[in-house]
């Protein structure tokens, strides 16, 4: 089971596994509070792609499109959260972005969903 949850939430025992999957380390969340299991940072949306969704307001559906495409490229990474899935029963992916249904976790989750 794959489930996506922000960070800056508090870890439980449902949680199973724990990925970050963001680039930059969350603002203001020192590393032990996180409770990470995994930091996977190559899976993480590119710079340009990032800087562009946060900071050029790139709307959600062409940023979901080109990290879709992104992805397609990370097949190894993938097959590693698929792999921690399997291992462990339940994965839950970290992300620091306020909105909850618009983030890469999101769309990484989906695509774990298909493969």
């Amino acid at each position: 089971m794959v489930r996506i949850k922000r960070v800056y939430e508090p870890a439980t025992k449902e949680d199973g596994y724990r990925v970050l999957v963001d680039r930059l380390w969350p603002r203001g969340m020192k590393k032990d509070a996180a409770k990470i299991d995994l930091w996977m940072k190559d899976v993480a949306p590119s710079d340009q792609l990032r800087k562009s969704f946060h900071h050029d307001a790139m709307k959600w559906a062409d940023f979901q499109k080109k990290y879709q495409a992104e992805l397609k490229t990370k097949k190894d990474w993938l097959a590693q959260l698929k792999r921690l899935e399997k291992e462990h029963g339940r994965l839950t992916l970290l992300f620091g972005a306020r909105d909850p249904e618009h983030n890469q976790a999101a769309i990484i989750a989906e695509a774990l969903k298909k493969n």
